[in-house]
């Protein structure tokens, strides 16, 4: 029973001398390691927490400088289609104006074609008059009295005329 004994406080004795060296090479070591790489994969979830959180503001921030872009697009387009359509009253006012320009000046040079076509009228009236009272009186008429005659039968006639065209 001693041999017993003795083995067992031997084994026990082994058992303890046997703990504390393991402790001491293997158990140590593999708890650093153990902590090491817990630390390192949760710095590492922190990191990616981080990026995670520093990547959702950049598309905030990316997707706020769209919606700046969008909205500025639109206020050019807007501008743009405002500066146009201004243009283009412009261009009809122009236009219009140009016209009428065209028009008064159409005017001025039909009663210019009128007058100079009535003051030919006047002299080529004034002869037939002329050589008609001529036949008439069965004498010819002296400068002044033709002149005379002519501008008065010619008013007259000028006259008559526009009482009927009225």
């Amino acid at each position: 029973m001693l041999d017993f004994s003795v083995t067992f406080i031997i084994t026990i004795v082994n058992i303890v001398f046997l703990f504390f060296i393991l402790r001491k090479i293997l158990f140590k070591p593999v708890t650093k390691f153990i902590t090491d790489r817990t630390q390192r994969v949760q710095s590492s979830i922190i990191q990616a927490e981080k990026s995670k959180i520093q990547a959702q503001k950049m598309l905030e921030e990316y997707q706020n400088r769209l919606k700046t872009a969008e909205a500025d697009a639109d206020g050019i387009l807007k501008a743009a289609h405002e500066q146009a359509e201004a243009d283009a009253e412009c261009i009809v006012h122009q236009g219009k104006v140009e016209a009428e320009k065209i028009i008064e000046a159409g005017r001025v040079q039909l009663e210019a074609e009128r007058l100079a076509a009535m003051a030919v009228f006047k002299t080529e009236a004034a002869a037939l008059v002329l050589n008609a009272a001529g036949r008439l009186i069965g004498r010819e008429l002296s400068g002044s009295e033709q002149r005379r005659f002519a501008a008065e039968t010619l008013d007259k006639i000028i006259a008559d005329s526009g009482k009927r065209n009225v």
